[in-house]
């Protein structure tokens, strides 16, 4: 099984939904799961109302995310404090995704995520892609795609790893700042690579800081 994760800035889905396409594809969303764990994880659902308090779920046990994003995005100590909370079940999950994906005959798992080195999604995975486009134009994407403000998506960039640093670790950079149409195309290729059997491992102790599985 070879195991691609994808980070794209900011977190669009085109190219992972463009992979699942293809036969013997499985993508899963970090965020998805996130957002399972937080409401069907006993010790994460525990460890977040500790933390943040009861109110940060409604009366019919689902989360608040209102609630707690009005919290958090604006204190980088709160941030922390629910990352280090919710992270490392990610990081479970992801593990035992592989396991499923290798047992299911799956040929490549795409694994779509905001955050990569941070939580250290880079040293389960075969092949890191970056899906990039200048600062504006995803500065421009994100304000149309969910409604945000221009101090909002900046805000949420300057949390993330500068994307100069994502491209300089990642194994393919797709860029996206053209057509849908080209990105699909980008995405079509890469999946010939990993597939098709041209696309290499990541080394053990590569500067990605991945090995191969």
């Amino acid at each position: 099984i070879a195991r691609v994760v994808f980070r794209e800035i900011p977190a669009k889905t085109a190219a992972a939904a463009r992979l699942a396409t293809h036969p013997g594809v499985r993508v899963v969303f970090a965020d998805d799961v996130a957002k399972r764990l937080m409401v069907e994880d006993e010790d994460v659902r525990e460890a977040v109302t500790e933390r943040f308090g009861a109110d940060t779920y409604c009366l019919d046990g689902s989360l608040d995310r209102a609630a707690l994003a009005s919290r958090v995005f604006g204190d980088a100590e709160e941030l922390s404090a629910l990352n280090a909370i919710v992270h490392p079940a990610v990081r479970r999950a992801m593990l035992r995704e592989v396991e499923q994906a290798r047992e299911d005959g799956v040929r490549l798992l795409v694994y779509e995520a905001a955050l990569l080195f941070e939580v250290g999604a880079d040293s389960v995975v075969d092949h890191i892609a970056v899906v990039d486009a200048p600062v504006e134009t995803r500065v421009t994407r994100a304000m149309a795609r969910d409604g945000s403000t221009r101090a909002d998506v900046l805000a949420r960039l300057s949390r993330q790893l500068p994307a100069e640093t994502l491209r300089q670790r990642a194994d393919t950079v797709l860029e996206n700042s053209g057509s849908l149409a080209d990105l699909h195309e980008q995405a079509d290729a890469l999946y010939s690579r990993l597939v098709n059997g041209s696309s290499e491992a990541r080394p053990t102790g590569s500067s990605a800081g991945g090995g191969a599985r």
